[in-house]
């Protein structure tokens, strides 16, 4: 026992695992996207893994998108009036919907419902050997499994996306409008004289880039699921805290590569 060395040999291995397990995922995440882009593609796959993960999780999406704008204008209303600039707050409504919350919140929410969805069903079936008799039937499992759901995460969200940016901006309208007593006509004028192409659109790429995180950290944290039900569990909250750090992360990168100059 050397009281020195031995910090620097516990942040070493924790460095080394570190790299280790980000190589493993990047080699995963690419195994799956060469599969999307070599034919053929298991279609009845790809459009159960989208109704699962687009229209399953539209309510929940929806209600979030929907309180988070009626928050936002009580709270924007609430820190404006003491500068008179509440006819800001129709912009910073849109604005805050379209670049950020909307994306973000919904590939939250889809984290916690179909990460851990995706990471429980593939651990199922490692634990139980279903992968690997994928295998001996001549199927290969990235292919079957893997590729279907990273397509229909990058379709799900941005679809998600689109819904939670309308209700989000019409939360924000109905508590403007009936218990802020703004105007309908001048609320409605600021938002589309002040919302842009480019705001829905940084979003919308946001949401793509979310959905193939939480696809690929759910099928990742799956097939290599070890150890039964105890290595399932394991899975699951590991498939949901890393993608919703990741979610995280990649926002704030896509955000500095849209919007810094």
């Amino acid at each position: 026992m050397n009281p020195f060395l031995d910090p620097l040999a516990a942040i070493g291995r924790g460095v080394i695992g570190a790299a280790r397990a980000t190589g493993s995922l990047a080699l995963f995440a690419l195994e799956g996207v060469s599969h999307l882009l070599r034919p053929p593609l298991h279609w009845r796959m790809f459009v159960q893994a989208l109704v699962e993960m687009a229209y399953f999780s539209l309510p929940v999406v929806a209600l979030t998108a929907i309180f988070t704008g009626m928050v936002l204008a009580l709270q924007s209303y609430t820190g404006f009036s003491r500068f008179n600039a509440e006819s800001a707050i129709a912009n910073v409504v849109v604005i805050s919907i379209t670049r950020e919350l909307g994306p973000v919140l919904a590939a939250l929410m889809v984290a916690g419902r179909i990460g851990a969805a995706t990471a429980a069903e593939l651990g199922t079936m490692r634990v139980t050997d279903q992968i690997d008799a994928l295998s001996t039937l001549s199927t290969n499992p990235m292919k079957y499994l893997v590729a279907p759901r990273l397509l229909a995460g990058m379709v799900a969200l941005p679809l998600l996306v689109v819904v939670a940016d309308i209700l989000g901006v019409l939360g924000g309208f109905v508590v403007s409008v009936m218990k802020l007593g703004f105007s309908a006509d001048a609320y409605l004028r600021h938002t589309f004289d002040f919302m842009h192409a480019s705001d829905v659109i940084s979003g919308l790429v946001k949401a793509a880039v979310f959905g193939f995180i939480i696809a690929l950290l759910g099928c990742y944290q799956g097939y290599r699921s070890r150890g039964g039900a105890q290595g399932v569990g394991a899975a699951t909250t590991s498939a949901v805290v890393t993608a919703s750090i990741l979610i995280l992360a990649f926002d704030y990168v896509l955000t500095e590569l849209f919007f810094t100059r």
